[in-house]
């Protein structure tokens, strides 16, 4: 993706089924489980650069020493630094013959060496970037089942009204921080079911305790968490918004983000690795027993259709075939609007994750070429380290276009189309700012913008970092076709509709966006925001392809979950979301106007 956009965190959950000396005797470490750990959060790096944070907890440690230890990291490049200085610590006690008498070693008496590991990968969304917003997230009490820690890849639409709830039961929440109002109301429930046993309750239900809370969170959720008793659970939202994945056997349970992760940790097929169905909770009691059970009421199923087009990794067997399909579903679109000239057109791709659509491109173009040569080249080149180096504003904003380079000596001035592949488009700033004033030095005399996704018409609110409706082209160029067409006023109004439907209950609010993207066909749509990704000085001509949303469906027929093209939430307080984000959006354009 050309835009750099935050979006989706990482989770990992391991359980050691096997008292540590076991994986001595078989692996020659104790350190098994912290190795595996570390491998989980080191192939879902992708999916967090703003934090990390590790918590290893001991099954049998004896009263007077921690159960368990936590480290997280919020420095740049923040799962190195993690591990380096957990690796230094545990290099220390070993050197200096830490680990307990006689060879055996017992629960954390060397440094994160635990049975129970949670892990976690943080990408920024709309929280702040300090060391108290890394997960895991802790609520500690002397009483070991009472302590909680909490990490997880969600945002929730509600966390206000969780708030306001907490409050009237008379709880002080430190803070506002999704997280921590997440944990606080998970340890409310937890209090409520202690107390109806008197505080004492040797077996605690942990399905019904995650019923009562999760049934209260509108949102998307992959959540993992462990008790201070050796209890832990893996639970994901009845949509099936956020992604989960589980591996259990004799020796180990793990819950993961991403199923090519636990494959590659554990030399897995695809097959082994089983989805974490959406409304279930997976627990691991602190004796090893392992369950499934759905917790929460049924809904229908909407995986976010993202994470196959750009947010998880491309080694998945399943998003690998299915972004090749998204490929091949441009070349129709493409054909049309390089005229069928496939002689005097190059193809390409943005680096780095639209390489397996641009792979599909090319499987569709040779089915099409007979004799004709497809000429394809990787004519955009990304400098991946050049922002770093870049620290002052204005030399920035100077700079900017330079992230990226071009391949020399491929394109014949004057004479070839140039095709670029692209994951989407979101704010098109990137596109606008930098790629096509660089790709406009190869003197191509047309250049095809292609997107694998169609525009992104509205924002998300279950974890993608584009909530405003002032950042997405596709908003800025319906706008600018309304009051083109003297209709500039039916967004005010629109305006004031989503103002008064936030008075409502969630679930009696509509979507007051959709009725105005329905005011303009998807072809006037694109060809506007081509006209505005075009800078003024360009001397190639642009258009841009998007994907339809029924070829996305067909590519993914198992991720529906499509708001940020449709506009059709899975939840109610989505159409909250985009509602206060109209408002929001009217009352800057009013603050503008005056």
């Amino acid at each position: 993706m050309s835009d750099e956009i935050k979006h989706e965190c990482g989770v990992a959950l391991l359980r050691l089924r096997k008292d540590l000396n076991y994986y001595r005797r078989k692996y020659g470490t104790v350190y098994y489980g912290y190795h595996k750990l570390s491998l989980l959060l080191e192939k879902q790096h992708n999916r967090g650069q703003d934090g990390a944070g590790i918590a290893a907890l001991g099954l049998d440690v004896e009263p007077g020493r921690p159960y368990y230890q936590l480290e997280k990291s919020n420095r740049d490049l923040p799962l190195a630094d993690l591990l380096e200085r957990i690796g230094g610590e545990i290099e220390e006690a070993l050197q200096a013959g830490e680990g307990g008498s006689g060879g055996r070693v017992s629960s954390l008496s060397l440094p994160f060496c635990g049975e129970l590991y949670l892990g976690h990968l943080r990408y920024g969304t709309f929280g702040n970037r300090t060391l108290s917003a890394c997960h895991p997230v802790t609520r500690v009490s002397s009483c070991r089942n009472h302590t909680m820690l909490l990490a997880g890849n969600f945002n929730l639409t509600n966390t206000e009204a969780v708030f306001r709830e907490l409050v009237k039961s008379g709880h002080h929440p430190a803070g506002r921080q999704d997280s921590e109002i997440l944990l606080l109301h998970l340890g409310h429930h937890l209090e409520k079911m202690l107390e109806a046993h008197n505080g004492h309750e040797p077996m605690l239900d942990l399905f019904e305790l995650l019923r009562r809370a999760a049934q209260e969170w509108d949102g998307g959720f992959t959540l993992c968490g462990m008790f201070g008793n050796g209890d832990a659970f893996a639970l994901r939202d009845a949509n099936g918004i956020r992604p989960g994945y589980y591996y259990f056997d004799d020796e180990i349970a793990v819950v993961a983000s991403e199923r090519p992760a636990i494959q590659t940790a554990f030399n897995l097929s695809s097959s082994e690795v089983m989805e974490l169905p959406p409304g279930h909770a997976l627990s691991i009691s602190a004796d090893g027993g392992i369950t499934l059970r759905e917790c929460l009421e049924r809904a229908e199923h909407r995986r976010c259709v993202f994470e196959r087009i750009y947010f998880s990794r491309g080694n998945d067997a399943d998003i690998h075939r299915e972004r090749l399909a998204l490929g091949r579903a441009l070349v129709p679109p493409v054909m049309k609007a390089i005229g069928g000239d496939l002689e005097n057109t190059v193809f390409s791709y943005i680096p780095n994750t639209a390489q397996i659509s641009f792979h599909g491109l090319l499987d569709g173009l040779d089915e099409l070429r007979g004799s004709r040569r497809v000429r394809f080249s990787q004519i955009a080149v990304k400098d991946a380290k050049f922002r770093t180096f870049i620290t002052d504003a204005a030399h920035r904003r100077d700079l900017f276009p330079h992230v990226y380079d071009v391949t020399y000596g491929v394109i014949r001035p004057g004479a070839d189309t140039l095709v670029v592949l692209d994951d989407s488009i979101v704010r098109g700033n990137t596109m606008r700012n930098a790629i096509l004033p660089i790709l406009d030095r190869l003197g191509p005399k047309k250049i095809v913008v292609a997107s694998a996704a169609p525009p992104i018409c509205y924002p998300d609110c279950y974890g993608i970092d584009m909530s405003s409706f002032g950042e997405l082209v596709a908003f800025e160029a319906l706008v600018s076709l309304l009051e083109k067409r003297g209709e500039g006023d039916l967004v005010a109004r629109a305006a004031e509709l989503a103002a008064a439907d936030l008075e409502k209950e969630d679930a009696k609010m509509e979507n007051r966006v959709r009725a105005l993207y329905e005011r303009v066909s998807f072809e006037e749509l694109c060809a506007e925001i081509g006209r505005l990704l075009t800078p003024p000085d360009l001397s190639a001509s642009v258009e841009v392809v998007f994907q339809r949303l029924e070829d996305v469906h067909a590519a993914c027929p198992m991720h529906r979950g499509d708001w940020y093209f449709s506009g059709d939430y899975p939840t109610p307080g989505g159409n909250r979301v985009v509602n206060r984000a109209l408002v929001n959006y009217a009352a800057k354009v009013n603050a503008r106007s005056y």
